[in-house]
This record gives C-alpha cells, sequence and structure tokens, in this order.
C-alpha cells in the first residue's frame, strides 16, 4: 500500500492497532504520554537520553567560546542551537523510519556520558527530577573551552486534529570569551512541537511557533518556524533574526538567516534582498561526536540503559506481553516507592540537581534575562519557561551534589525497580524505606523570574 494513503507506512499487520491507536489518542482527555502504542510505533529509548542531543555538534557548541566579538558570538550561538534542531527533532525518525514513541523516564532515572574528540571532553549528566509532571533536567560542561549548557524540560502532549507538545522550562548557556574570565549567559526557550503524518502512520516532528535567545551582552535571537501548509511551504522551515537591545529589532535586524533547519539555511548581514550573504549551512554536513556510555554491566541499576534493558529486548523482539511486563515491573515499583515517601513525608533524593529559589543571588543574571524576554519589542510576553507548578519547580545542576555523587547513586536501587540481583521480579512490597534521606526541599518563590517581570512592567 502507497505511504500517501491512511495507514499505508504501517506494517500490514498492524494497521488494525494503528487505527485503534489513533482513535483512541482522538478521543482521550489527558496527558497523551500514557498511552500505551502499537508495538511497531515503540521507541526502546527513554526521554532522558534525549538531552544528548543538544550537544552531539560538539564543533559547534565550542565555536562561541573562540570569537572575540560579541555579535559574531551570539550569532555562533544562533547557529549552534539551529544546527542541534536536526538532531534534536530530525535524526531519530530517519534511524528508525519515523517518529516512534519513548520511554516514559521514571524519578531517578540517570543517563551519563561523554564526547571525547579534538575539542577535549565534554561531560553529559541527564536526571528525571520529577515524574508528576515529567521534567527532565540536563547539563552538559566543557571544562577545557570552559562552557555550559543546563536546562529542563517538561512535555504535556494533546490532541487536536494531531499531537501537539507543549515543551515547559528552558536552556541556559554559559560561556566565556577567549583569554576573558567575564562569563556569558545566554536563555534559550524551548518551542512547542507537534506531529505531523500520523494518518499515515509514518510520523515526524514539526517545530511550531517561536523560539528565543537573549543574552546577557544585549543580544537577542527570534526564530520563527512555519512548517508545511496544506498549498505552500517546506516541512522544517524557518526565519531567523539577530538585533542588540536598543540598536536593532526583529524587522532591522543585524544579520537574518532562513531555510529548512533539517535541510540547509542561509545567513545574511543585514536583511532584505540587498542582504549579503554570510554563508549556506548544512547540518548534515557537521561531524557528529560519538556519546561514550559505560558499558551496561558497570552502569549503576538507575542509569537509562541499564534500567530499561529488558524493555529494550522485548521491543526489539516485537514481543509486547513482555514488553508489558517489564515496563510494569518498573511502575508498580515506582507507585509503591512513592506511597513510601508520602507516608514516612520525604521526597526522593536527586542526584545531580536542586529547586532553586529565584531569591538566590546566583539567579540574579537569570532575572534580568527573564525581563528582557518578557519585554514588548521581543515578543515574548506569554512564555511559561519559569512555571515551577508546571515543573515541580526551577532545576539547577547542583556541583556539590555532582562531587559527591558516587555508585550506587541509591541504595536498594534495584527493588526501586522491582528487580531482585538475579534479574527476577521483586514483590513491590518489598520496596525499602532507606532509598532516601533528603534534605528539607528548597520550594520555589512565590514570584518565579517571569511572574516578577511582568509585575516589575
Amino acid at each position: 500500500m502507497p505511504a500517501e494513503v491512511e495507514g499505508g507506512a504501517v506494517p500490514a499487520s498492524s494497521r488494525g492497532s494503528w487505527t485503534s491507536f489513533l482513535k483512541s489518542i482522538a478521543s482521550f482527555n489527558g496527558d497523551l504520554s500514557s498511552l500505551t502504542a502499537p508495538a511497531f510505533i515503540l521507541s526502546s529509548q527513554s526521554l532522558v537520553e534525549f538531552s544528548a542531543y543538544w550537544t552531539e555538534n560538539t564543533s559547534l557548541f565550542i565555536a562561541p567560546t573562540q570569537e572575540p566579538d560579541p555579535a559574531q558570538r551570539a550569532l555562533l550561538v544562533q547557529k549552534w542551537l539551529l544546527n542541534t534542531l536536526k538532531q534534536q527533532y530530525c535524526s531519530r525518525s530517519e534511524k528508525l523510519g519515523s517518529e516512534k514513541k519513548p520511554l516514559n523516564p521514571f524519578l531517578g532515572e540517570l543517563y551519563l556520558g561523554h564526547w571525547d574528540d579534538e575539542f577535549g571532553q565534554t561531560q553529559l549528566v541527564s536526571e528525571q527530577v520529577s515524574h508528576h509532571p515529567p521534567v527532565t533536567a540536563y547539563c552538559i560542561t566543557n571544562d577545557k573551552h570552559r562552557i555550559r549548557l543546563q536546562g529542563y524540560n517538561g512535555q504535556k502532549a494533546s490532541f487536536s486534529r494531531t499531537i501537539h507538545i507543549k515543551q515547559i522550562g528552558h536552556a541556559l548557556l554559559t560561556l566565556h570569551p577567549p583569554n576573558s574570565d567575564a562569563v556569558e549567559t545566554y536563555l534559550i526557550t524551548l518551542p512547542p512541537l507537534h506531529i505531523e503524518n500520523l494518518i499515515y502512520g509514518a510520523p515526524f516532528v514539526e517545530i511550531g511557533k517561536v523560539c528565543h535567545i537573549v543574552s546577557s551582552t544585549g543580544y537577542i535571537s527570534k526564530i520563527d518556524f512555519s512548517g508545511r501548509g496544506w498549498l505552500s511551504g517546506k516541512k522544517n522551515s524557518f526565519s531567523a533574526s539577530l538585533w542588540k537591545e536598543g540598536e536593532g529589532s526583529d524587522s532591522k535586524p543585524l544579520y537574518s538567516t532562513e531555510g529548512q533547519w533539517s535541510d540547509s539555511f542561509t545567513i545574511k548581514k543585514g536583511h532584505g534582498k540587498k542582504a549579503d550573504v554570510v554563508t549556506t549551512f548544512k547540518p548534515s554536513d557537521i561531524k557528529l561526536s560519538r556519546l561514550n556510555i559505560a558499558p551496561l554491566e558497570e552502569q549503576d541499576v538507575l542509569e537509562s540503559r541499564r534500567a530499561w534493558g529488558q524493555v529494550a529486548k522485548a521491543i526489539a523482539k516485537g514481543d509486547m506481553d513482555e514488553t508489558s511486563h517489564y515496563k510494569s515491573r518498573i511502575e508498580n515499583a515506582q507507585r509503591a516507592l512513592r506511597r513510601k515517601e508520602q507516608e514516612e513525608k520525604r521526597e526522593w533524593k536527586r542526584v545531580f540537581f536542586s529547586n532553586v529559589d529565584s531569591k538566590d543571588p546566583n539567579e540574579a543574571e537569570f532575572g534580568k534575562l527573564v525581563k528582557m524576554m518578557m519585554h514588548p519589542s521581543v515578543g515574548a510576553s506569554t512564555w511559561e519557561g519559569v512555571a515551577p507548578d508546571k515543573t515541580s519547580g526551577v532545576w539547577r545542576f547542583d556541583d556539590k551534589k555532582a562531587a559527591q555523587a558516587r555508585k550506587p547513586f541509591h541504595e536498594d536501587g534495584l527493588l526501586a525497580l522491582g528487580e531482585k540481583e538475579d534479574g527476577t521480579s521483586a514483590p513491590v512490597s518489598r520496596v525499602g524505606t532507606n532509598l532516601s534521606q533528603a534534605p528539607t526541599p528548597t520550594s520555589a518563590h512565590p514570584h518565579s523570574p517571569v511572574e516578577q517581570a511582568k509585575l516589575q512592567g
């Protein structure tokens, strides 16, 4: 059956289950991530692993640290971000045949690794810091070139003609200009997503609306996504502009960029027909670095590949009964653990990240960037990148915690997954009560930086 007809890309044996799945999506009220998808559309990869897609292109990630001009640095940050979009939202589809539904991470799930190349070592730490609502926090650091990306991301999926995914949270990039001890900070917003091609059984991600980057040097980037319409346009299309606060605008930028983030785009100095072309760039031309993770036998039991190992094997075999068994084992153990924590009035101990208060002096620069983001000239007045009630707080990488972190990261971690030492299932009643002795959690300030910016005008 041709892929262009309904269900044409779905294996013949699975078309019935795919049709049922689409009907269940259309009639479902709530977060779609809780729905069970047909076997052929399931990924063996957990969402906690997606943090790695931010910096597979280490050459572009490092590039701003080598540029002495602040305007050029801001442009290189924009170029790096645009290039990450192909890795974040397109490469998975290319590798797997179509966009697969990832595994929902459990609270405490970890994904740890590092890239080793001509730029030195770049470390990745990704941790599921909340389950209800689901939130993944991440930190990517290259000490040699003094650059760090950290952030957190919550997702809320809903259905209206297609699947819409609202991303809540933000990313912060901090770097040192060459031969300087000064620190520059870039606040990056997370655009909404929607899934296209569902009816044909070959779904792919399209980015919607707008993404912003605001910097402590006053440079602002705005990226408008359009995609393919019913009658015109191209898949994954966008236009972007870069200007300095008080010296330009979205319509009168220093630099403008347009094209397809999954294919190629052109950067110009200025805007309009008379703008000079700086470069035409293809994300696929960039050499991607390979992420090194520990062998399974050396991983902590809560590290993603080891924790989901049995589920991944079952998905690879297409055995849904076995998939359901091992997924349920983890999910039931997690529910039992949450009940225990509630009874004992304690929280799960996060290994690498902490909740911060907006009054923290270290958050002062972030607060300034939020205020800049909310200014009418930027156009992000409805931004929800800081919504503590929707992400269980504001999450930052905790260097003190990281320095003290040692495997095993939690006692009785296997029981938190409903598993015994021999790999068999453990009764959920055996979930231990000494899994964490968490300190009193820090609550977010009643007025988040976004709310403060609104109150301050």
